[in-house]
């Protein structure tokens, strides 16, 4: 009660993930509140009772550990990343151990993990910065040094070139626009880990900082890339059993699927790109334009490849 900073770590995401704030009717309010918070923004609350409440200078942090499934489906929902909401973190998936979980190799540093939980320890018996009658908390401002600054400036405008079309960040603009900020954040966090009295942040820090957030961006890169050919293929897959399941007819065209199809094709788009995935994947044949499809010609209509590669 009455502390000003919290955070939401679990080792179970996919529980909030999958919960009631992430479902299909409170998704987008959910992402827009804790974007909210990320930014520092003041809090309201009103209550069918007429109660009202505003809260000032409060902060959220958020650390989920989900399975890699659960992270690419999230991912691949376009609402997460426009909303900028999966922008504001830093994403990672480091490769599986399996395999090589060994017990000769489970030995730990425990002079360095010793070393780890005392200096935090001696963090967070400092007193917070916060105003005593409100509980407002008030940082203090953490300069760049010019140096610094400059590092700063110079990934900046790199990861800026590298979103125009064609660039290589071309299709993960929600993350690199972010790129710049979240390392000037990580560099504070590594000087006042270091110094919590310290006045500004150093090259080595702001170095530090630019090249953690590039592995991050990285990440988040590969990871979406991945998320979106997985839901497009998973899409793909659904179709096509329904196509050999559930259709009777030895054609299909956009609108058989958007009126019949997989829930998750219900829009011409969408059913179009599955229509020629599997095309490109031989499970349907393109007929010359005109042909007479269901008693009329038809300019955009597919043939199904039954089993055995046999077109009916």
């Amino acid at each position: 009660t009455g502390m000003p900073s919290l955070g939401l770590f679990s080792d179970e995401g996919g529980q909030f993930l999958g919960g009631h704030a992430m479902s299909a009717d409170h998704r987008q309010k959910t992402l827009a509140a804790l974007n909210a918070l990320w930014q520092g923004e003041p809090i309201r609350r009103t209550r069918a009772s007429d109660d009202h409440a505003t809260l000032y200078g409060r902060r959220l942090a958020i650390h989920l550990m989900v399975q890699p499934r659960v992270a690419r489906s999230f991912m691949a929902d376009p609402l997460t990343s426009e909303s900028g909401f999966l922008p504001r973190f830093l994403i990672s998936e480091p490769p599986s151990t399996i395999g090589a979980r060994m017990h000769a190799n489970a030995g730990h540093d425990r002079v360095a993990i010793d070393a780890f939980n005392l200096r935090l320890a001696e963090i967070l018996e400092r007193p917070l910065p916060m105003d005593p009658e409100t509980r407002e908390l008030e940082p203090r401002t953490l300069a760049l040094t010019p140096e610094a600054r400059a590092l700063l400036i110079r990934f900046s405008d790199a990861i800026e070139a590298a979103q125009a079309p064609g660039g290589d960040l071309a299709n993960v603009t929600g993350y690199a626009s972010k790129a710049a900020e979240q390392a000037a954040r990580i560099a504070g966090v590594l000087t006042l880990w270091r110094d919590l009295d310290a006045e500004a942040v150093a090259p080595a820090d702001i170095a530090d900082g630019i090249a953690l957030a590039k592995f991050h961006l990285g990440e988040a890169k590969r990871l979406s890339e991945a998320a979106t050919v997985s839901a497009e293929i998973e899409a793909a897959e659904a179709l096509r059993r329904w196509l050999l399941e559930s259709w009777a007819e030895p054609e299909v065209m956009v609108r058989d699927v958007v009126q019949f199809g997989p829930g998750k094709l219900r829009e011409s788009p969408k059913a179009r790109k599955a229509l020629k995935l599997l095309e490109g994947h031989g499970w349907l044949v393109p007929p010359k334009p005109g042909t007479v499809v269901r008693g009329a010609a038809r300019k955009e209509a597919w043939r199904i490849v039954r089993a055995g590669g046999d077109v009916v």
